[in-house]
């Protein structure tokens, strides 16, 4: 928005202007909250804004004529900045001109040299008075003082500006008075008015009566700005119809043309040629001066035209970019539309030449938009991800409109702060965690891993198992979990028997306000350790006595005498059963199958067999290093039960003396003899 407030020159300090918070709407409450502050082009602060209340008051009194100068209407422009939100108020001050100047004059007198042979009638140009106010408060008339061969008249160049004339309306006559005093008074209009005198001498001579006088009373000329030293400006003219010295024309600027301008313009005294003499430091587009051509006369007469020289612009300033307000850094999930900057771009050049048109690339999520006059928003065009891109170098690029047109280019350095809008993220969809059983209490299992790309404490992960119960109990009984690094240790040492797998979740929450979370579930499998024996399940004695099997007396080859059963907890390897026979009281009998685990006969009973037999029987399993049970098994042959089973702990009855063994070995003996002898007897006969 924009205001404007209207204010008189010279008000005191402390002044009310008006109420700024009232005036824009804005609670005054809150400007101290908002960072309120006032931006100017201005040298000074002419203003101050109570941050309570919101009253604008006159911080330093306004002298419009050293502000503004010659400008008809004076304005001070001021930029009223608000934050949370990012607001802008554009505030216009009128100065209004009071009559605070007095009329003056360039000099502290003024000669005029007259010919004493001039009739009545005879004009002669007197100095314009100054008057810095404006308006009615600048000058508006003139006087003179009484006397009784001059008045004074006001006479209109072509441009329509007044000046004042002396008029001659008596004959002088320099003997009886060589020279007239007057007193020129100037008068502005204001209320009341104020006036400023000159004293104007008047020399009665004797020659000399006509005054030089310029083709045109106006010249217009047009230069460029950068023009350099030496370039003609225009050549004026003035003839003078006097002969000899009194007709040849000299050139001067008046003294009514200000110093500046004398010194960046020079004017041939001879040529009347107006050349450049310096650099044109001026803001102003058109710029007066007042030519005097004055003769060579003994009494020498002058008269002036004037000068307009109009300033043409040449793009010699490039745009102007200052950042006025940064919001640095800016959280991420800003929504679109955010203003991050305030931009002020000026371009000092004046029409084309200073408009400006401002970009940034394309590839941002960021644009430009208008505001004020001069002024452009930085906002986001779109979501921002911290993320993947934590900053941005963002340059502007203001470019007039002039030919060849300037560039301008500035970099503003935006960083990204960072929001928790990413949850913990495990490294799999479920962990799986192999142990042996008895494992020790304490032991390390396993490490879940999550991880957050968010920073700081939005991206610090901790970890916590979820409550849940394993074969009836809380999961907190079997593990312990490192809550920093994700660490999962085992409480109590596991049974493959009893358990052999569970799962659990774990969850990874991060840090943030308000926290995010993920869970992960993970299956811990019990692996089987060679912890236990085979188990014999049949044949069992009863009270700590020998299982007896009874064998018909005259059983068959392969007669199944018994199946060795048993059972081993482990699993896989640890639980494959085979079986041996450590001990039979007559191993020619009987045979164990290794798989299966029967006893059976290896050939038909004999009538000279014992009746007694014990066989011990070893069943191992395939662990590492394997485990054995094992089993006495007692044989008694008969074809029907006995009324009691006899006792088998004793050694048994002595094997027979012929049995197979014995006889294969007397068998062997005598073989081993006969071929013996055989060859001594060979070798006798040989020998004989």
């Amino acid at each position: 928005g924009q205001i404007v407030y209207s204010i008189a020159e010279e008000t005191e300090r402390g002044a009310s202007v008006g109420n700024i918070a009232k005036d824009l709407g804005i609670d005054a409450a809150t400007l101290s909250a908002r960072k309120f502050r006032m931006i100017t082009g201005s040298s000074k602060q002419y203003f101050n804004i109570n941050a309570s209340t919101g009253a604008l008051s006159v911080n330093e009194p306004i002298d419009r004529e050293q502000l503004c100068e010659l400008k008809s209407v004076c304005l001070l422009n001021y930029e009223l900045v608000l934050e949370n939100p990012l607001e802008l108020y554009r505030m216009e001050f009128k100065v209004l001109d009071i009559n605070d100047n007095s009329p003056s004059f360039p000099l502290s007198e003024y000669h005029i040299n007259m010919p004493e042979f001039l009739s009545a009638g005879a004009r002669f140009t007197l100095p314009s008075a100054q008057d810095l106010d404006e308006g009615a408060n600048s000058v508006q008339n003139y006087t003179l003082s009484p006397d009784e061969h001059f008045h004074l008249e006001m006479q209109t160049r072509g441009d329509g500006s007044k000046y004042p004339e002396l008029v001659l309306k008596k004959a002088l006559d320099r003997e009886q008075q060589a020279t007239h005093r007057l007193v020129l008074t100037a008068k502005d209009g204001g209320n009341p008015p104020k006036s400023g005198d000159v004293p104007v001498i008047v020399t009665v001579l004797d020659s000399n009566d006509n005054a030089p006088e310029f083709e045109h009373s106006v010249y217009r000329a047009s230069i460029l700005e950068n023009s350099p030293s030496g370039t003609l400006v225009v050549q004026v003219h003035a003839t003078d119809l006097d002969e000899g010295p009194n007709g040849e024309v000299r050139y001067s600027f008046s003294n009514t043309t200000s110093a500046d301008l004398q010194r960046m313009f020079s004017i041939h005294p001879h040529t009347g040629e107006v050349t450049v003499n310096g650099v044109l430091a001026v803001q102003r587009p058109l710029l007066e001066m007042l030519i005097e051509a004055r003769d060579n006369g003994a009494f020498g007469m002058s008269s002036t035209a004037k000068l307009l020289v109009e300033i043409t612009d040449v793009n010699n300033h490039g745009p102007e970019i200052t950042i006025t307000s940064l919001s640095s850094p800016i959280p991420e999930d800003a929504v679109p539309g955010t203003v991050i900057a305030l931009l002020s771009i000026l371009d000092k050049d004046p029409g084309e030449n200073g408009k400006v048109t401002c970009q940034i690339s394309e590839n941002l999520p960021f644009q430009l938009k208008p505001s004020l006059q001069n002024y452009y928003s930085l906002v986001t065009s779109e979501l921002l991800d911290r993320e993947l891109i934590s900053e941005y170098n963002i340059t502007i690029t203001a470019t007039d409109l002039g030919s060849p047109p300037l560039t301008t280019q500035k970099t503003v350095w935006v960083q990204i702060s960072d929001v928790n809008d990413n949850a913990p993220v495990f490294s799999a969809e479920a962990f799986n965690v192999f142990v042996e059983e008895n494992n020790p209490l304490g032991a390390f299992l396993y490490q879940v891993s999550a991880s957050d790309p968010d920073i700081g404490e939005n991206g610090r992960v901790s970890y916590v198992l979820r409550n849940s119960t394993v074969a009836g109990s809380a999961l907190t009984s079997f593990l312990s979990m490192n809550l920093a690094n994700g660490s999962i240790y085992a409480k109590r040492a596991f049974d493959f028997e009893q358990l052999r797998s569970f799962h659990f979740q774990v969850e990874a929450k991060d840090n943030g306000s308000p926290a995010l979370s993920a869970a992960i579930t993970v299956n811990v499998y019990i692996s089987d350790q060679n912890d236990n024996a085979p188990a014999i399940l049949y044949p069992t004695g009863q009270n700590g006595s020998i299982a007896v099997e009874v064998v018909p007396r005259l059983a068959d080859e392969d007669y199944l005498v018994t199946k060795v059963v048993a059972d081993d907890e482990d699993n896989a390897q640890n639980a494959w059963l085979s079986y041996h026979l450590a001990h039979s009281s007559d191993s020619t009998l009987f045979q164990l199958s290794a798989h299966t685990g029967e006893l059976r006969t290896t050939r038909s009973m004999r009538s000279t067999d014992f009746l007694k037999h014990k066989v011990v029987v070893v069943v191992r399993d395939h662990g590492d290093p394997p485990l054995s049970s094992t089993v006495t098994v007692g044989i008694l042959l008969a074809d029907t039960l006995p009324q009691a089973l006899p006792d088998f702990d004793d050694s048994g009855e002595p094997p027979p003396l012929l049995n197979a063994t014995n006889i294969y070995l007397i068998v062997s003996l005598a073989c081993v003899s006969f071929i013996f002898a055989a060859f001594i007897f060979f070798l006798a006969v040989i020998r004989l």
